[in-house]
C-alpha cells in the first residue's frame, strides 16, 4: 500500500474521478457564468454580446449597491458571533465540561445537520407575532415587556437581525467543532510551561493557546467568510428578502436577475462579481495568516 501511495501514477489515477466531477460541477458552470455576463438576454431567446456593459452597469444599479451593503452587514455580524461563539464553545468543551462531553458536542452540532427549510419555518414560528406570539413574544409578554413586543421578521428594522440570528444558532456548532479540534491539537507540555511561568486563564490563551491555534481560526475565518457572502437558501427560508427588501442579498439579487426576470447574462455579472468578492477577500485573510506565521 505504502509503495502505491508513493506512486506519482496511481496518485493521479486516484484523482481522476474528483478532478472530472470537479470540472463538470464547478469549473465549466463557472466559464459559462464568465461567458454569459458578456451578453444580455436569456441564451436561446434573445441572446445579444454586450461586451463589459454589463459590469458597467453593476455602478449605477441601486438595487446592486443596497444588496451588496446588506450582504456585508450579514457578513460581518454572522462571521464575527459564529468564531466567537464558536471558540467559546470550544473552550467550554476542552476546559469547563467534565462530564458527557461526547453528549454536548452532539447537542451543540445538531442544528448543523437540520434541513434549511426547517429551521427557517422554526425560526418563522418562535418569530411569530400573529394569530399568536411566537416564543419571543411570548416571553416579553411574560415578563410584562409588552412595549418591545413585534413583528420580528416583519419590519425593516428588525428582518436582518433575525435572519443573523438564525443563521448564527444554526452554525456555530460547526465552528466549534473545528476549533475545538485545534484546541485539543495544542501540545500540553507548552500549557504546563506557560502555567509554571504563572500564565492562568485569559493571559493563558491569549499568548499560548490563540496563537498555535491560528491555522486553524484561519481555516475557520474564510470558511466562514466565504460562506456568509454566498448566503441564499437560509433567507430565501425565513424573509425571501423582505420585508422591503431589507434582507434581499446579492445570491438572492442574481437569482432573481437570472431565473425570474430571464437576463441571464446581468445575473451571470453578479454572480461573478460574488465570486471576485469571495476570492479576493479569502485572498486577503490568507495572506495576514500567513504573514502573522512568519
Amino acid at each position: 500500500m505504502n509503495r502505491i501511495l508513493s506512486s506519482k501514477k496511481a496518485i493521479g489515477v486516484f484523482m481522476i474521478p474528483g478532478a472530472v466531477v470537479y470540472l463538470f460541477v464547478v469549473m465549466i458552470p463557472v466559464v459559462w457564468s464568465i461567458v454569459y455576463s458578456f451578453f444580455e438576454g436569456a441564451p436561446g431567446i434573445s441572446f445579444k454580446f454586450r461586451g463589459i456593459s454589463g459590469y458597467l452597469q453593476l455602478f449605477t444599479d441601486r438595487q446592486f449597491r443596497s444588496s451588496l451593503i446588506i450582504t456585508l452587514k450579514y457578513c460581518l455580524t454572522v462571521t464575527a458571533f459564529q468564531m466567537i461563539l464558536g471558540l467559546g464553545l470550544a473552550f467550554l468543551f476542552t476546559y469547563g465540561i467534565k462530564r458527557c462531553k461526547t453528549l454536548a458536542r452532539t447537542i451543540t452540532f445538531l442544528p448543523v445537520v437540520l434541513p434549511i427549510v426547517a429551521v427557517g419555518q422554526l425560526f418563522s414560528k418562535i418569530y411569530d407575532i400573529a394569530p399568536t406570539y411566537g416564543l419571543i413574544n411570548s416571553l416579553l409578554d411574560m415578563l410584562g415587556l409588552e412595549q418591545y413586543i413585534q413583528a420580528w421578521i416583519g419590519l425593516p428594522s428588525t428582518a436582518l437581525g433575525a435572519l443573523c440570528v438564525q443563521d448564527v444558532w444554526m452554525t456555530m456548532g460547526f465552528y466549534a467543532i473545528i476549533l475545538y479540534a485545534g484546541l485539543v491539537d495544542v501540545p500540553a507540555n507548552l500549557l504546563e510551561a506557560g502555567k509554571i511561568d504563572g500564565a492562568r486563564g485569559f493571559t493563558l490563551a491569549r499568548y499560548i493557546t490563540l496563537p498555535l491555534m491560528r491555522p486553524v481560526i484561519g481555516t475557520a475565518l474564510i470558511y466562514s467568510l466565504s460562506s456568509t457572502l454566498k448566503v441564499f437558501s437560509s433567507v430565501l427560508a425565513l424573509t425571501a428578502g423582505g420585508p422591503a427588501k431589507s434582507t434581499y442579498t446579492l445570491s438572492l439579487y442574481m437569482y432573481d436577475t437570472a431565473f425570474n426576470f430571464n437576463k441571464y447574462g446581468y445575473g451571470s455579472v453578479i454572480g461573478v462579481f460574488i465570486m471576485l468578492e469571495c476570492i479576493i477577500i479569502v485572498a486577503v485573510v490568507n495572506r495576514i495568516i500567513n504573514k502573522k506565521e512568519q
